[in-house]
């Protein structure tokens, strides 16, 4: 710490601020204060004017070294403890009574003099764009921020924190008094004490405040909370550190403060002193979910806003503030869905995804539904709007997913899907798999084209398979399509129920076996199995050639429903090429005498 610089920044923003005053700030006595002051005057670095301390010109040029830079703004991440909020709105664009938390710091920067502020952005990116008009903000893009986590939002900002005096936020932070300064006299993170015990991350420090030890958890500790500050020749020490940790096989998962705890424990003497920054427990805020946002501002009880909360109190009739429990489930590659809880009993909303209006339709889904509610096959249904997509389901607590590698429970799911389609349950549409390629194929073209370089061969490869399954014999019948293991549920109570019924229509059944096999990934031993167990004898020749031409057909359809969604934005991956391989492989298999 330099107590010069930082006797100088006090004096700097108030002139008439008193020794005490300064001893309190600082941590020092009041007769380390006096010598400081005494100090100072002798380097000329001060000059006493009407009682009063004034930096002279020296002062000032002294100061210069510790002008703050700029600042980054972490504001990549999804935030999925504030689901549903975030589905509409990042985190960091919620509003606190009626400001949004970025643009607080931004304009809590503004008042000390900064204006180079940098935000890393990745979810929802496009939200952003607007603080660049209103505040002239530079906007950085995270391409890992699904992937990775605030490690890779600090490797991408990097070239605006090495060498620079920066601060790094996080755009969801609210500040109840500005806390930032035009100059810093060393390197600090902001700090709180946490009574009982935290799982957050606990401090050790010395008298000088130097961090020594960094731990996740404790008790009546102090604990990482809220902005920090690198100064140039920490950020110059840490940040070839963090480029080599994010390189790091393994550290996907990572925080940047995991680097920064790693080099603490191993005592790195080439890093500058980190230094805890403590302040008072009603001034940095970390909203940790809805319920804590809820407690703090009011509005968020009853008016949060946000379409599917309000549809939920429509629904059961309830205030906003008696849906608890809201958390994020795994996302579904075509819909976001969320757990809720109302009187004790916990339910899914699902909300249609970006694009789905125009890939299903919601009508046939609703109409698949009723076609089998008798069955009792389903998730109990609560609400469903035909026309948006939106869907209230109950949730089976103690449930889990099928396991696609477990034979028994696949075994079971086959003979739930053998079931429904003895059945022979008629609808009045269709799943026709052709129709469907041809469409994604229109939509894929009018939204930036196909990627796949060979793509006109394998188009060719599948109309040969459809020319061949058309003089097949087949019967038709309602299918589910979507049979992923996820969607088989095993309940408490060990039955199985088959959700998400969206793609459903009439179809050949074998096609629900080929589906369920290519998203889990089998191969041809494992498709062959799962195929006998459906049909729980040995498969005909033109069985087995059925469902080589159903995989090859559904992975090409998938390979193009990834490249559209690519296309407007969603990326899934490399399950497009995975499917794409399926298209290729098991037209090779189909093809076979």
């Amino acid at each position: 710490m330099n107590k010069y610089a930082y006797l100088l920044r006090e004096i700097f923003e108030c002139n008439t601020i008193t020794q005490r005053e300064l001893a309190q700030k600082m941590s020092l006595s009041l007769g380390s204060v006096n010598t400081l002051i005494k100090e100072a005057l002798s380097l000329n670095y001060i000059t006493k004017s009407d009682n009063k301390a004034v930096l002279t010109l020296s002062g000032l040029e002294y100061l210069s070294a510790f002008k703050v830079d700029r600042a980054i703004i972490m504001a990549a991440g999804f935030g999925s403890r504030f689901v549903p909020l975030t589905f509409e709105t990042p985190k960091g664009l919620l509003e606190v009574f009626g400001e949004r938390m970025i643009e607080r710091q931004i304009k809590q920067l503004h008042e000390v003099g900064i204006y180079d502020i940098v935000i890393v952005v990745g979810y929802l990116k496009e939200h952003f764009d607007y603080l660049i008009d209103k505040y002239n903000v530079k906007l950085v893009y995270n391409p890992d921020y699904s992937t990775k986590n605030n490690i890779s939002t600090l490797h991408y900002a990097a070239e605006y924190i090495k060498g620079s005096n920066v601060y790094i936020l996080s755009s969801d932070n609210w500040m109840r008094e500005n806390m930032y300064h035009r100059y810093e006299p060393y390197s600090w993170y902001s700090s709180i004490y946490m009574e009982g015990n935290t799982n957050e991350w606990v401090l050790k420090f010395n008298k000088k405040r130097e961090i020594t030890d960094i731990k996740v958890g404790g008790k009546d500790a102090y604990v990482m909370y809220g902005p920090v500050y690198f100064s140039k020749d920490f950020s110059n020490a840490f940040m070839p550190i963090l480029e080599k940790a994010f390189s790091t096989p393994g550290s996907d998962d990572w925080y940047w403060e995991n680097v920064l705890m790693n080099e603490i424990k191993a005592k790195n003497k080439n890093l500058p002193a980190m230094h805890i920054n403590p302040g008072p427990d009603n001034q940095v805020y970390e909203f940790e979910n809805l319920e804590e946002l809820r407690s703090f501002d009011d509005r968020y009880k009853e008016n949060s806003g946000n379409v599917a909360l309000e549809l939920i109190a429509k629904v059961f009739d309830i205030p906003q503030s008696h849906i608890k429990g809201l958390r994020t489930l795994k996302a579904g590659m075509t819909n976001k869905s969320f757990l809720f809880e109302v009187d004790n009993q916990n339910y899914i909303c699902r909300i249609p995804g970006k694009g789905t209006d125009v890939l299903i339709d919601r009508k046939h889904e609703y109409d698949s539904y009723m076609a089998v509610k008798d069955l009792h096959i389903t998730e109990k249904i609560i609400y469903f709007d035909r026309e948006s997509g939106y869907k209230i389901s109950k949730f089976y607590d103690g449930s889990r997913n099928a396991d696609p590698e477990n034979k028994e429970e696949m075994g079971r799911c086959m003979e739930l899907l053998k079931s429904l389609h003895d059945k022979n349950i008629q609808v009045n549409h269709s799943f026709d798999i052709a129709e469907r390629i041809e469409y994604y194929t229109k939509l894929c073209n009018e939204s930036g084209g196909i990627s796949f370089e060979d793509v006109s061969f394998v188009q060719k490869n599948m109309k040969i398979l459809l020319d061949m399954l058309d003089h097949m014999k087949s019967h038709k019948c309602l299918c589910h399509i979507d049979s992923v293991a996820d969607n088989f549920i095993i309940t408490a109570d060990d039955r199985i129920k088959l959700i998400d019924w969206e793609y459903a229509g009439m179809a050949e059944p074998i096609i629900d076996v080929a589906m369920c096999s290519i998203y889990s990934y089998y191969d041809k031993e494992k498709a062959n199995a799962l195929l006998e167990s459906y049909l729980q004898r040995k498969p005909t020749d033109l069985e087995y050639k059925k469902l080589y031409a159903y995989m090859a057909l559904s992975g090409y359809l998938w390979s193009l429903w990834t490249v559209y969604k690519s296309n407007i934005g969603e990326e899934f991956g490399e399950y497009s090429l995975k499917m794409y391989r399926y298209a290729k492989d098991f037209f090779v298999e189909a093809m076979r005498d």
